[in-house]
């Protein structure tokens, strides 16, 4: 019981402080305030258990690559976390080109990307989007809501209850329904998709109970829903991909033309050969912008206990 309360005062305390920062970030510069935090977070960022993570990861993916380079990824790595940190609580006010005043633009795109989208539009048909955690991995779904698009996005709640509210509220209004990973999460996406509403998940993050697939030349595990959606509801399947630009405080978005999803001898869509081609995009947005991207989690996990224990009961 006394464990319980503690758990209760503590979590009530870190959401009353998450609360307070976002509120504080929110009246800061946006630009001024992430140049600071992404500052902070390159020096405070190698003294934390991740950065450890971080460099196994990336030593694995990339042989050929120095220490001092690893450690330069790194430092981009939590600078890019550090300005996330900042932007989430302006998200509202970033500018997409061509949308809104004629200011100057905080997220911009290639006309091919334009046209690319329109088509899309167009066809009057749902998508279910793939995301990476590249740059500011919330701008797919607030552009694709400020296009004037129907939307939905899976998400996991925070463990917290007040920062998982927070969250929500602040998410809600820019990045159409929110729907949280759960037992349901899989047959709500099947109807919203079924109801014309485009669908976006990120994909690069490891699963337990997932399929094997091949990322960077090593085994791992990721989430199949994207291909069991694409399965049932035969909807294309396109990446959305944010690439932060060399001032660091800008972005352009990027769509993929559908993926071609891997099919079995019966012509149904194959969900672990879908999966891989999906993983296999993600690698190459990883491999152009290696600083962008989270390499702070552990994706490979062939030491995992659980991930051992799945393996064996599947094998017999």
């Amino acid at each position: 019981m006394t464990a319980r309360r503690f758990k209760v005062v503590s979590d009530a305390v870190i959401g009353a402080s998450a609360v307070g920062a976002l509120q504080a970030l929110k009246v800061a510069d946006r630009r001024r305030a992430a140049d600071f935090v992404g500052a902070m977070m390159r020096k405070i960022g190698p003294l934390l258990k991740e950065h450890r993570v971080g460099r196994d990861n990336l030593r694995a993916a990339f042989a050929d690559k120095s220490d001092a380079e690893i450690e330069t990824i790194l430092g981009g790595v939590w600078d890019n976390l550090g300005r996330i940190a900042v932007e989430f609580a302006h998200l509202d006010e970033l500018r997409v080109a061509g949308l809104g005043p004629p200011t100057a633009d905080d997220v911009v795109y290639s006309p091919q990307v334009k046209e690319r989208a329109a088509r899309i539009l167009k066809s009057g048909k749902a998508i279910i989007g793939f995301a990476a955690h590249l740059a500011n991995w919330e701008l797919p779904a607030v552009c694709t809501k400020l296009i004037g698009s129907k939307s939905a996005v899976l998400y996991r709640r925070p463990n917290i209850h007040a920062v998982g509210d927070l969250v929500a509220r602040l998410r809600a209004p820019l990045m159409g329904e929110l729907v949280a990973t759960g037992l349901d999460a899989p047959v709500r996406l099947a109807r919203l998709l079924q109801d014309g509403v485009h669908v976006g998940m990120l994909v690069d993050q490891f699963f337990v109970k997932g399929v094997e697939v091949t990322f960077f030349g090593r085994p791992c595990r990721t989430n199949p829903l994207a291909a069991l959606l694409a399965r049932q509801t035969e909807c294309p399947i396109h990446g959305l991909r944010v690439v932060r630009l060399a001032d660091r405080n800008s972005f352009s978005v990027e769509i993929t033309e559908a993926i071609m999803p891997a099919r079995d001898a019966d012509g149904r869509i194959d969900v672990k050969g879908t999966m891989q081609r999906i993983t296999s995009v993600v690698e190459g947005w990883v491999r152009e912008h290696p600083e962008q991207w989270l390499w702070l989690h552990r994706r490979w996990r062939p030491d995992d206990r659980r991930f051992s224990a799945l393996s064996r009961g599947r094998a017999q």
